[in-house]
């Protein structure tokens, strides 16, 4: 490592020995694995090549990594659900094997495992399973076999390149319905697919892809790494999923949970072998008390190689273009990062950092990008440890983007804390703009986390009650107005002020009512809260439809304008006592007028010489404004009164609740 592009930060430079050492671990872990397979990480990432049950010559066989077992079964219907010595697998050091003739196994058969180990046994499911389903009346786990006579023939091989600005569409499958009830792979190709593809985004991420026994953990309580949540459909209805995205232009971003499992003994990883230490920590630190799963030993080459093989998989199976990293500030602190709030470099670079941890994340950016050089990859990090999206060769962990979590906290606290004429724009623009120079970041408002129970979604918080009864067109009360106006500005400043890439969570953009709450027992097992009622968007009448527009116009005029070719963006002005916020961004120049009352007019704001055409204004009545404005109006700048020469200023009609956009004509 020289020169690394980290240190374009001088306050790093203090920590370098730290972050020299941490990388040179990590480079030194990768020689390690990649010795261990004839000097290739991609060849040492076969964990699901070799592990679990896989047809080949004519013949089955089946493998299994438990160490600790003394004994290993397969059961199935054949075996009665018993253990029998038909079935008995043989153990070679920490490996147990068997072949079994091609009749043994059909396609869809089940079957699970029952492991003995020194003073016990019990049921598991293979650790390489890629096809796990319930019993709906048991609610019994059991693998099942995958081997259809006709494997899915992809119609789109080439896969999707996503220049920036990467647009995210966040979704998740099983709610992406407006009927209360679990949606599918199928359906939401069919019903929801073509509504994310009109509406100007570039990329779908997709949430709870991965098996998870109890569905309210919104997929983050991972139990089968490689198999596709069967609750959506089967392994075949995933791929033309993602082969429909792929053929309407959208990328196809997967949620991948490397963080931590599922606590579960029977369905998961925990206690596999009937030790608690083979895939995790030993003792409290392979615990999370907040989350009640189980942290993964980063340390240990057979952990490595099963989390690469995992990306692998997914990336070769099933023709992602990405992933998005959950829970990185988990993995890399011992205590989680919980009750932190990193206010200092110090943070970062104690001894309570698991390094093993950020090597594994150093070696799985490595993977995914020597497989696909264009492979998207996200941190999710609260932490803002220093250099996560800087690349590889200037001292980074080698993701490609990170999430800007930091924005969508402080929309919150806006909203909660401050009066509307009391905003702290100040703040709010350190908080929109700030950003490491190596590092690409991807904003937003709100994502699923702001809509989980317990939470609000931005549109909850500026309507409360309201939004049951005061969404209709002819409603012309200040709550609505109050309400729809800052909807769309939150958005637009998140977006306008976006480094690299924007996400937005399904249904937000049209300002989605109500929370996220998913089916279980304190409910009584509803999904009236686990669904998206696109109705209220269809609707014409009511203003739900006008801020879904403003959403699609708000992404199509980036294109036309190419917003994000630009650097920047660069500050003009914060008037907090007028509620005024203006910058400029190439050739565009924003003004915001977040004032709850007044309509400033001829409100001067600094401006290069020349005429500016307004291209876009929040106030059109298509968004559900006013319409106080004339869309391509035009304006000079004005020298009066100014010292110099080469100092002018626009005199503008600022509406309240307000943003305009206008663009500098060519001279």
């Amino acid at each position: 490592m020289s020169d690394p592009g980290i240190f374009n930060d001088p306050y790093l430079l203090g920590f370098a020995d730290t972050i020299f050492s941490r990388h040179m671990k990590a480079v030194k872990t990768e020689q390690k694995i990649a010795g261990m397979a004839g000097g290739s990480i991609l060849n040492f990432a076969d964990y699901h090549e070799f592990f679990g049950l896989h047809f080949c010559d004519g013949q089955w066989v089946f493998r299994e990594w438990a160490p600790n077992a003394v004994d290993m079964f397969i059961v199935c219907e054949k075996t009665g659900w018993q253990k029998c010595d038909e079935f008995r697998l043989k153990k070679k050091g920490e490996i147990f094997e068997k072949y079994f003739e091609e009749d043994v196994f059909s396609h869809r058969d089940l079957y699970r495992l029952q492991l003995v180990w020194n003073k016990g046994e019990g049921d598991r499911i293979p650790t390489a399973a890629t096809r796990v389903v319930q019993d709906p009346e048991t609610l019994i786990f059991n693998a099942q076999v995958w081997h259809p006579e006709k494997p899915y023939e992809w119609k789109k091989k080439n896969r999707i390149r996503t220049g920036l600005p990467l647009l995210i569409y966040e979704a998740h499958v099983g709610m992406a319905l407006e009927e209360p009830r679990i949606g599918t792979f199928r359906e939401f190709e069919r019903e929801v697919l073509p509504k994310i593809a009109e509406s100007g985004y570039n990329a779908i991420q997709l949430m709870a892809i991965q098996e998870h026994p109890y569905y309210g953990s919104f997929g983050y309580h991972v139990a089968n790494f490689f198999a596709p949540s069967s609750r959506f459909g089967t392994p075949d209805d995933l791929k033309r999923l993602v082969d429909a995205a792929h053929e309407k232009g959208l990328a196809v971003l997967m949620d991948i949970v490397h963080s931590h499992a599922v606590n579960n003994t029977v369905e998961g990883l925990s206690e596999f072998d009937g030790t608690a230490w083979q895939f995790f920590h030993d003792g409290p630190r392979g615990y999370h008390h907040q989350w009640d799963s189980r942290c993964f030993d980063y340390g240990k080459p057979e952990v490595i190689k099963f989390l690469l093989s995992n990306l692998k998989y997914w990336m070769e199976e099933f023709h992602v273009d990405g992933f998005r990293f959950d829970g990185i500030t988990s993995m890399l602190f011992f205590d989680h990062g919980l009750g932190r709030s990193f206010t200092c470099y110090e943070d970062y670079y104690g001894d309570d950092v698991d390094e093993d941890a950020l090597s594994y994340l150093y070696l799985a950016n490595r993977l995914v990008h020597e497989l696909n050089p264009d492979f998207i990859t996200i941190a999710e990090d609260v932490s803002g440890y220093p250099g996560l999206a800087g690349s590889l060769e200037q001292g980074g962990t080698g993701f490609d983007f990170r999430f800007a979590m930091g924005i969508a906290d402080f929309w919150i606290k806006v909203l909660k804390e401050y009066r509307d004429e009391d905003w702290p724009l100040g703040e709010l623009w350190h908080e929109l703009t700030a950003k490491r120079a190596e590092e690409k970041t991807v904003s937003y408002a709100e994502s699923h986390d702001q809509a989980l129970v317990g939470d609000k979604t931005i549109m909850m918080r500026l309507m409360e009650e309201r939004i049951y009864d005061s969404m209709g067109k002819d409603n012309e009360t200040i709550e609505t107005f109050r309400g729809v106006a800052l909807h769309k500005m939150i958005r637009f400043i998140t977006f306008a002020t976006a480094d690299s890439g924007y996400l937005n969570f399904m249904g937000n953009e049209f300002g989605h009512p109500e929370w996220i709450d998913f089916p279980s027992i304190k409910n009584g097992f509803s999904c009236h809260y686990a669904r998206r009622q696109w109705s209220l968007k269809e609707n014409r009448e009511l203003f739900f439809s006008a801020l879904s527009e403003f959403d699609r116009q708000m992404l199509l005029f980036a294109g036309k304008y190419k917003l994000f070719s630009y650097p920047g963006p660069d500050l003009i002005c914060v008037h907090e006592l007028n509620n005024i916020i203006a910058f400029k961004r190439g050739s565009l120049f924003f003004v915001f007028n977040f004032h709850p009352q007044i309509s400033f007019t001829d409100y001067r704001i600094c401006a290069l010489p020349g005429k500016y055409i307004m291209v876009f204004n929040s106030d059109d009545s298509l968004f559900g404004g006013k319409g106080r404005l004339s869309q391509g109006q035009v304006h000079f700048t004005l020298s009066e009164g100014v010292k110099k020469e080469s100092e002018e200023y626009l005199s503008l009609y600022l509406p309240t609740r307000t943003v305009i956009v206008l663009h500098k004509a060519l001279e």
